[in-house]
């Protein structure tokens, strides 16, 4: 009896960049598979790293062109999936959590540093066009940005524990200080706004920063707090701690807390797409990746690769993802 031909029925994430585990699903894979088979990614060679019948893992190689790649196996000659391998914008970054854009459409990012050393620059400013340029000078380890509903970028230093308003020539102004460890920006719709101290506090500001009140306790974090404000105006949270699993905390205005989602090992940055659905960055080394919280079902994967740290949206829909030291961009969210 003949051996049935194998099938490819899909692949996950739609999201890579180079180094990420690629999934490709299917029937009657060869498991494992003979020595002269081979799956590409964009033309390339990619390395196997784990297959059974329904399912083999592959490590995108370094050489897969950015764009919209097809993904092919010589043991099913029929078949063609499809993946789209992010787009470097910038490297040479050095980012604790997620970019933002700006209303000019500017995507900014921190360039933190080693802890208590001020870096020559502390936020670049890219362009999908003409790449990277020195924005910001003199914030010591700037860690967590955030764009105030006037449009104005802020920038947390968690060195300092300040909050600086950027002015439009890139000078920074402080807007609030003595907020701890200060980790994770978010501002309500009203203009006052939160942060997060990974020693266990979010302060909320207002008052155009004149007033600091205690809006809420986590455990302290290990790494960092990470803030964003919903569509819904409540507050997500994700502080990673030594727990096996961590969660995504969501805040009513009072303070309130839920555990929104406790499946994440090191969530880290946080952020909304244009049509109000929670993504969340999981760091955890060996399966760092992005993944979409869409309300009342399961988290699914969208994207994938090593020393993710942050995600965000352009205004045409395009995710943004940082990793410690590159953007990349990907195309928009059906």
């Amino acid at each position: 009896m003949s051996q049935r031909a194998a099938t490819l029925t899909g692949i996950e994430p739609r999201g890579v960049i180079e180094g990420a585990r690629l999934w490709l699903r299917g029937e009657g894979l060869p498991a494992p598979p003979p020595p002269e088979a081979a799956i590409s990614v964009g033309g390339v060679t990619a390395r196997v790293v784990f297959s059974s019948p329904d399912r083999v893992a592959v490590i995108v190689p370094p050489a897969a062109a950015p764009g919209r790649a097809p993904v092919r196996a010589t043991w099913a000659p029929g078949a063609t999936l499809f993946v789209d391998v992010g787009v470097q914008l910038a490297t040479g970054l050095h980012a604790v959590d997620s970019p933002v854009v700006g209303p000019d459409g500017w995507i900014y990012v921190a360039f933190s540093g080693p802890r208590g050393q001020e870096s020559a620059v502390s936020v670049y400013r890219v362009s999908p066009e003409s790449g990277r340029e020195a924005f910001v000078e003199g914030i010591v380890n700037a860690t967590s940005l955030a764009i105030s509903p006037d449009g104005v970028l802020h920038v947390s230093s968690r060195y300092t524990g300040t909050i600086y308003r950027i002015a439009p020539d890139g000078t920074p102004e402080p807007a609030a200080s003595e907020l701890g460890v200060a980790c994770g920006l978010a501002f309500a719709p009203d203009g006052s706004f939160f942060v997060g101290d990974r020693t266990g506090t979010i302060h909320r500001v207002v008052d155009g920063g004149a007033r600091v009140e205690t809006f809420a306790s986590l455990p302290p974090s290990v790494a960092a707090f990470h803030l964003a404000m919903g569509p819904d105006e409540k507050l997500y949270v994700t502080a990673p701690t030594l727990s096996t699993h961590d969660a995504v905390h969501r805040f009513d205005a009072s303070g309130r807390a839920e555990v929104l989602d406790a499946t994440f090992g090191r969530p880290q940055g946080l952020a909304f797409d244009g049509h109000g659905v929670l993504h969340v960055v999981e760091a955890l080394a060996g399966a760092s990746a992005v993944y979409r919280l869409d309300a009342g079902a399961a988290r699914r994967l969208v994207m994938a690769g090593p020393g993710l740290i942050g995600v965000a949206f352009t205004g045409d829909g395009r995710m943004l993802t940082a990793t410690t030291d590159s953007l990349f961009a990907f195309p928009p969210v059906p």
